[in-house]
């Protein structure tokens, strides 16, 4: 074999490992972006996520005076979720085993400014269960606890009581659910909502 011929051997050799390398890290990304998406072909979609009454943000009151006793208590949300099959390119018909049934769900606080110590700056995150079936193709109103009476008998919450109002602390409740699909993989879905504390 001649210099050149052995040249243009080693530099087709060195251009196939390129292109295996390649086709190696696309597959991994692949991988990766299907752990992450969950291996369930069923997806759940936060239609919106709004209080009880179907307003976009709460004014929750810390403290409510029934007669001269004062007290404080639950304010509750609601979530509209709705489920669709991952697989768009070659669909197939939804069945019972695609519907998801969720189980639980987790709230925590943040505020814009960047101060979210828990017990300091923000109410302590919490966990809560509920129960609620979401078909493919449908809608499901799950109600759930967005905060909690606890959470106002504690700081800073707590701190706001007697203010009359002239104090308020902004902050943004993330809500995530979570269910499985009826085979038992698992699938989560999350929403947001802007509350207002003070002791209106």
């Amino acid at each position: 074999m001649t210099d050149q011929s052995m040249k243009r051997a080693n530099f087709v050799g060195y251009g196939i490992r390129l292109l295996t390398l390649a086709a190696a890290v696309t597959v991994s990304a692949s991988c990766g972006d299907l752990n992450r998406a969950g291996k369930s072909p069923v997806f759940l979609i936060m239609n919106s996520l709004t209080t009880s009454t179907g307003q976009r943000t709460l004014q929750s009151d810390v403290q409510v005076l029934v007669g001269t006793q004062a007290t404080t208590g639950n304010d509750l949300g609601q979530a509209s979720i709705g489920a669709a099959m991952k697989n768009t390119v070659t669909p197939t018909a939804p069945t019972a085993v695609n519907s998801i049934t969720i189980n639980r769900y987790r709230v925590t606080f943040r505020r814009a400014d960047g101060r979210n110590t828990p017990g300091v700056d923000v109410p302590y995150g919490f966990d809560g269960g509920t129960t609620a079936t979401v078909v493919v193709g449908g809608n499901t109103t799950v109600s759930f606890d967005l905060v909690r009476r606890q959470n106002k008998e504690e700081p800073p919450l707590r701190n706001l009581v007697a203010g009359g109002g002239l104090r308020v602390i902004s902050m943004i409740a993330e809500v995530t659910f979570y269910g499985r699909d009826q085979t038992g993989n698992e699938v989560s879905v999350g929403g947001a909502i802007d509350i207002q504390f003070s002791d209106f």
